[in-house]
């Protein structure tokens, strides 16, 4: 066992040392979830969305409606209620009938074909990607509004926070068990807690109002109701804003498979209690900021939700240590809410690479058993969209509900489709839901990019058209791959009429031995070593210690006058085909392997290149001989010695330089096919 975490890459030995030891693929484990735990795990992303939604909204309304904002709150509040029921609703039926991981995804393509469906994967994929940096920052935000000294440091925090997540999920971080559901059921308990208090206080007439005029908040405008003080626009911009309120309502439908079985109607269960639970929490959130004229700061901190728990606990002790129970329970929540991404992402990808419309190495499970590689892309976009905005909150939700709204939009019109097709018992009611909530998302997605495009949403207006290209261009690629493997395997004849195998040599030891052994195990028709001369006296030496060793075959010299050894191989092989049709021609590149990392600086990787010009070559075809030296090198320095230093015969021999031909001068080796 010693020797062989010895022989592991540097790499390896970091990966080792970074996430523990590999997991083997028996490990692979899929947790069935109570419906309480899965409540607790699969809602944070939603539930926390508490902590924002209202705030949000009066961002748009007090610079412009002034004081008659805290009125304007409550309708568009009901408003996105109204949103929110239809769409849980839909979701009530997805769940029913797609019990497979993938959500809106899977409904798109299973009703639409896979083209169609890749709005609703570039929906998802931004959502995803956008649901780290808000979550994050909104659950930094909580942070720094309890421990204000740290606000400067918002940004280094969010961006920490992400990393710490990402590599946590690197080592192999389940999302599962009482641990990830503990933070939902504090927050609601808490934020609960602070409703019914403010309103028993508000019934005794004892709740504070507080001044939106203080020093740092958000400017209140001078309009004194709706006509002078809140354009139509300014409406809809906060409208918008509040739409981020129901992101992550879709997240149970994308892992229905995580439920016990039946898992259709557990998941249908769970996502009625989450969206009633959402709906309370973000009914009394908007009640409590309307009574307590709670208001949001330039700087994005103390948080309205943090104002409103100081207002309904007030000074005391008890009420000191109910105010930071709510800002942890906040900041754990949705610093719980940005961590599904990292669960929800990288399946998606997979999901979606499987389909072929994304790289297939993101299907590819890493050293924990874990989709790696998806990990790290989230990882590097969220950072990268954090670093961009600032970390502002403010400035992150214009991203968000485009994304969201879209995935509802293609949820709604895929279950349309499939009760048109299906239909079934009340097929007509259920069609009406799922068509009801796909309009009415499609126009929020109108709202929202017309409202907020000068504010961000243009970038995803731009993105989303880019993306959703980029995965058909993927796609385009790998069928035509596929297209040509078919046609070639059809176009191939069975055999060729002859064999011919190039030997490439640089040097004459044991690396080139061992490739000759292995062409005379081809039994070729015709067996050439070839050396490119780019210095004429080395290739003299080189000739001497050939004939020296006495090889079956003889060195043929071709000249390289460019040094450009990748053409030239290129040219040697096109004119042996041109010559000889009906040949199939190998080229063997002896190559040594050195350490990982010295290696690579140490010596270039010309085999690397010949072999993929060669490979492009039709009836032509080029192969590695690899010759491990590190490991020979570690096998002498362990037995205590060190390799001994090498002898040149050269030095001894006098022959007379070689004479060089041209590649057109080539006159193979002829090698019996029995080896004789």
């Amino acid at each position: 066992m010693t020797q062989l975490v010895g022989e592991l890459s540097f790499l390896e030995r970091c990966k080792r040392a970074f996430l523990g030891r590999p997991m083997i693929t028996d490990q692979l484990q899929h947790e069935r979830l109570s419906n309480p735990v899965a409540l607790g795990v699969l809602s944070p992303d939603a539930i926390s969305s508490t902590a924002y939604g209202s705030e949000q909204v009066m961002i748009e309304l007090l610079p412009a409606a002034g004081m008659a904002a805290f009125a304007l709150l409550l309708p568009i509040t009901g408003v996105i209620l109204l949103i929110l029921v239809l769409v849980a609703a839909s979701y009530r039926q997805v769940v029913m009938v797609y019990t497979r991981s993938g959500g809106s995804y899977v409904v798109a393509r299973e009703n639409f074909g896979p083209k169609i469906a890749q709005i609703a994967a570039a929906s998802l994929l931004i959502d995803y990607i956008v649901t780290v940096a808000v979550q994050c920052a909104a659950g930094t935000v909580a942070v720094v509004s309890a421990i204000p000294v740290l606000g400067p440091y918002s940004l280094e925090m969010t961006v920490g926070i992400v990393l710490l997540m990402c590599f946590a999920n690197l080592r192999g971080l389940r999302e599962a068990g009482t641990p990830f559901a503990a933070p939902t059921y504090l927050f609601v308990g808490m934020v609960s807690l602070t409703i019914i208090v403010g309103v028993i206080r508000e019934f005794f007439g004892s709740l504070p109002v507080l001044d939106p005029h203080t020093d740092g908040a958000v400017a209140v405008g001078h309009g004194s109701g709706l006509i002078m003080g809140a354009s139509i626009l300014i409406v809809l911009r906060a409208f918008a804003n509040g739409g981020s309120s129901l992101t992550g309502v879709e997240a149970i439908s994308n892992t229905v498979n995580s439920f016990r079985k039946p898992e259709g109607l557990n998941a249908r269960k769970v996502l009625t209690l989450m969206a009633a639970v959402l709906a309370f929490l973000l009914a009394g959130v908007a009640w409590l900021a309307h009574i307590t004229h709670a208001f949001p700061y330039e700087s994005g901190y103390p948080s309205m939700l943090s104002e409103i728990a100081k207002a309904v606990f007030g000074d005391g002790l008890i009420g000191k240590v109910l105010y930071f129970l709510v800002q942890a329970a906040t900041a754990l929540i949705l610093y719980t809410g940005g961590n599904t991404s990292f669960n929800g992402f990288p399946a998606l990808t997979s999901f979606v690479a499987e389909d072929s419309f994304l790289p297939r190495p993101l299907m590819k499970r890493g050293h924990r058993l874990v989709f790696s590689n998806g990990i790290i892309t989230l990882t590097v976009l969220a950072v990268a969209l954090l670093i961009g905005t600032g970390g502002s909150l403010n400035a992150l939700v214009p991203f968000y509900a485009i994304g969201v709204f879209t995935g509802f939009s293609m949820a709604g019109y895929g279950m349309t489709k499939h009760w048109l097709t299906h239909r079934g018992s009340g097929w007509r009611y259920k069609l009406a839901i799922n068509f009801s909530a796909g309009v009415l998302s499609t126009i929020v997605v109108g709202i929202f990019a017309i409202a907020k495009f000068k504010e961000g949403a243009w970038l995803v207006v731009i993105v989303f058209p880019i993306l959703v290209f980029a995965l058909m261009r993927v796609n385009r690629q790998y069928r035509a791959e596929s297209s040509v493997l078919e046609t070639s395997l059809a176009d191939t004849p069975d055999h060729y009429a002859r064999h011919r195998v190039l030997i490439f040599v640089d040097s004459v030891d044991l690396a080139e031995v061992e490739a000759m052994r292995y062409a005379k195990g081809l039994q070729a028709d015709e067996l050439t070593a070839v050396h490119f001369v780019l210095d004429s006296a080395r290739a003299a030496r080189l000739q001497r210690r050939w004939e020296h060793f006495g090889h079956v075959s003889g060195l043929q010299t071709v000249d390289c006058l460019d040094r450009n050894l990748s053409r030239a191989a290129q040219d040697l092989v096109l004119k042996v085909l041109h010559e000889q049709p009906d040949t199939k021609v190998t080229v063997l590149l002896p190559r040594r392997e050195y350490s990982q990392l010295l290696g690579r600086l140490l010596h270039d990787r010309t085999a690397d290149k010949i072999a993929r010009v060669v490979s492009r070559i039709p009836d032509a075809s080029a192969q590695i001989v690899a010759y491990d030296i590190a490991t020979r090198i570690a096998q002498a320095t362990s037995a205590g010695g060190g390799p001994a230093p090498a002898g040149d015969p050269d030095d001894r021999l006098e022959f007379p330089a070689p004479e060089r031909v041209h590649a057109e001068d080539l006159t193979p080796q002829v090698v019996d096919s029995g080896g004789k």
